[in-house]
């Protein structure tokens, strides 16, 4: 793992703690109007994902939890990050935060639901909510 990846992962966890437990709350929310078997459509999964992040104010403090993140790498952002894409993406699995640096993407993931294939023949893919919500920090 390289210094910015470190870096960047120690910030989120020491200095956003509650952003990743408020995402582990809005996710709970999300999964508990499931019914039935497992939703199968990540994209459903991913707009009521975003519209219980925006309620809580979530969407809004991600801009400047990426730049507090880009700070900690020791590199600077080349434009201001706005809570959108590219920037910042609601996905089926939880949302995403996005900065290019001088070494490359810096990528954080908030993976609050995985995705499950079934053993059939179709191998049909569908989502679970994950056991709280893994933080990934990777540099493309």
């Amino acid at each position: 793992m390289s210094h910015p990846v470190r870096a960047a992962r120690r910030r989120v966890q020491t200095d956003h703690a509650d952003l990743v437990a408020t995402i582990d709350d809005c996710a709970d929310a999300v999964a508990a109007d499931w019914t039935g078997s497992r939703p199968t459509d990540g994209g459903a999964i991913a707009d009521a994902l975003a519209e219980t992040l925006e309620r809580r104010g979530v969407l809004e403090t991600m801009p400047s939890v990426l730049a507090d993140v880009v700070d900690a790498t020791g590199h600077e952002l080349e434009a201001n990050p706005v809570a959108g894409p590219p920037y910042v993406v609601v996905t089926s699995r939880g949302p995403l935060l996005r900065a290019t640096i001088d070494p490359g993407r810096l990528v954080v993931r908030f993976d609050a639901f995985e995705v499950v294939r079934d053993s059939g023949s179709a191998a049909t893919a569908a989502y679970r909510r994950r056991d709280g919500v893994r933080v990934t920090v990777s540099l493309e």
